[in-house]
């Protein structure tokens, strides 16, 4: 009988010899946008969606940003504030793009 399935991590090397840069964009823009939902929720108090006492602030939508990186431009979506704003300072520090 022959397995049909591939192993994930045959799965990324074909990917990263087919179109490696496609792959890797896609990882660093998913990493960049949880970050910066991480992020946010901690300035909010809580979860996106979270019903909590503690909430100090709430999301109002998003803007992009297009962010120049070594494997190509990324598009992000930066979280936005009903009050104050928010702008991931590692993003301002990105002194050296990935």
């Amino acid at each position: 009988m022959v397995n049909k399935r591939m192993d994930e991590l045959e799965w990324l090397r074909n990917q990263l010899e087919v179109d490696g840069n496609d792959l890797l964009r896609e990882m660093v823009r998913s990493f960049a946008q949880g970050l910066m939902s991480a992020e946010a929720d901690v300035v909010c108090g809580a979860r996106w969606g979270q019903q909590s006492p503690d909430r100090v602030n709430r999301r109002n939508g998003y803007r992009t940003r297009r962010w120049d990186t070594r494997v190509g431009p990324i598009e992000l979506r930066i979280p936005k504030l009903r009050q104050g704003s928010y702008f991931p300072e590692w993003l301002l520090d990105a002194a050296y793009p990935l």
